[in-house]
């Protein structure tokens, strides 16, 4: 990896070698699993940092979780019978595949809307406030006393918010069940009650939650991918479920994404929806219920990113799957983590970003006061991979084992990890990259779709979607017939 200093505060220094490369990261990632070392001669990461702007191992954390998902793909298929094969990760591609670009008939879309963004509070602290769904925007509208719609400026939002002190806004917008997070230092997210609770915790877990015989992975002919006939149910959102979710469909997987027809989307559900199926269950109603049910019960992997509690409260909480159906592999995610005052709040990248220090340490390292975000969303990319490899873990153990598993990635932890990896020399002066050679041109239930073809290659069982992107409700409530 480039050359790196450690810029990290003092509590961090001696833990963790500013200087990591991207095979000691993975290599930590897969020793804590248990997982064979003879799979680690068979991964090639080639780049170096910097790959975009930034004072951190942006490119690295992109590289090593998008390494080890398909790494653990790799593994599953020698599992089921195929010789050992080797997996490729360039840090560049990895990297722009986490910028989630993409266009539909030759428009790029915008899904941010125009009050999402920081804000300078009276106190002269910073605000940020995710409002890219209408319920978002017009509930911090409301609260702030401003006209709730479409039409509120940004400027009537910064007038009202010099009445405010950032901290106070930050636990009255939680109370409300709205998402909003005040920017802290890295030494104010360590003094947090989160942040300890963040930082005690590993960067993620697998959990035997039951009981249940093996199911052996039946074996196939060397041209099969190695997921093949695996069915997930994707009940996740936004941004690092799903990419979760199009990794597995990419490495041969069944999967089904399960959409609300009383939910929004924004317009990533085009990028992300590659290679599934697509659709609609409302889980509010006993016809919902049923139906996700009845797919629960010949399913392998059940994913899901509803608030902590949301799927328990609909009868599909981790142990509610294992009992539908022993042998589950169950993968949660979540902003902030399963333990701590913060283990129920909402969050997405931008504000998870915000509240840990690394908008501040950015803007720091840039030189300036305004908050400064990372270069892409990485911790909802990262996470996603990082689900997808434990995903995979998960079931490579069912499949040796038995039992039921719960897999549980927040995008907290990851950020935590980021951080670990130490910070960037000069990654600021690096520039934006563009596109070329990355991308590719599909057909897809939205239009014509250019977005970056993924990442990891394989010498033997290539990546691919076969499915094209397709909106909600596009396919019915039942798997598809495998031969």
């Amino acid at each position: 990896m480039g050359n790196l200093m450690d810029l990290r505060p003092s509590f961090l220094r001696g833990r963790t070698s500013a200087a990591t490369t991207s095979r000691d990261v993975l290599q930590r990632l897969w020793r804590s699993f248990d997982l064979p070392d003879e799979s680690l001669e068979h991964v090639m990461l080639t780049g170096a940092e910097p790959v975009l702007p930034s004072s951190f191992a942006v490119g690295t954390a992109a590289q090593t979780s998008m390494a080890a998902a398909a790494l653990a793909a790799a593994e599953l298929w020698h599992l089921r019978g195929g010789a050992r094969q080797q997996v490729s990760v360039d840090m560049l591609h990895a990297a722009q595949e986490c910028r989630s670009h993409f266009t539909i008939n030759g428009v790029t879309p915008n899904i941010w809307d125009p009050i999402s963004g920081v804000y300078q509070c009276g106190d002269g602290g910073w605000v940020r406030i995710h409002a890219n769904f209408a319920h978002h925007r017009d509930g911090a509208l409301a609260l702030l006393g401003c006209p709730v719609g479409e039409g509120t400026t940004r400027d009537v939002v910064q007038a009202a918010l010099s009445r405010w002190k950032a901290l106070d806004f930050e636990q009255v917008a939680a109370d409300a069940g709205l998402v909003v997070a005040a920017m802290r230092s890295f030494d104010e997210w360590d003094r947090h009650p989160q942040g300890q609770a963040v930082a005690a915790q590993p960067l993620m877990t697998i959990e035997r939650i039951g009981d249940a015989d093996p199911r052996p992975l039946p074996k196939y002919g060397h041209d099969a991918r190695p997921l093949k006939d695996i069915r997930v149910l994707d009940l996740t959102r936004i941004i690092a479920g799903p990419v979760c979710g199009r990794a597995l469909a990419a490495y041969g997987a069944d999967v089904m994404l399960v959409n609300s027809p009383q939910l929004p989307n924004i317009d990533n559900i085009i990028d992300t929806s590659r290679g599934k199926l697509s659709v609609l269950a409302d889980l509010d109603t006993a016809d919902g219920r049923i139906a996700l049910g009845n797919l629960l019960r010949s399913a392998h992997v059940f994913v899901q990113g509803y608030r902590p509690g949301g799927m328990a409260a609909l009868g599909f909480g981790p142990e509610d799957a294992a009992r539908i159906r022993p042998g589950i592999v169950y993968v949660s995610l979540s902003a902030y983590g399963n333990v701590g005052p913060w283990a129920n709040r909402r969050g997405f990248d931008s504000l998870v970003q915000t509240a840990t220090g690394f908008n501040h340490a950015e803007a720091q390292a840039a030189g300036q006061e305004t908050p400064k975000p990372l270069p892409m969303q990485i911790l909802d990319h990262a996470s996603g991979y990082l689900m997808a490899f434990g995903a995979q873990v998960a079931l490579a153990r069912q499949a040796t084992e038995g039992g039921s598993w719960h897999v549980r990635v927040s995008l907290a932890q990851t950020a935590h990890w980021l951080r670990g990896m130490g910070r960037v020399e000069g990654g600021l002066d690096c520039r934006m990259p563009d596109f070329d050679g990355l991308l590719e041109t599909e057909a897809s239930g939205f239009g014509e779709l250019v977005a970056v073809r993924h990442g990891a290659r394989f010498s033997e069982t290539p990546a691919r979607w076969t499915r094209p992107s397709s909106p909600p409700g596009t396919h019915p409530t039942v798997w598809p017939f495998n031969t």
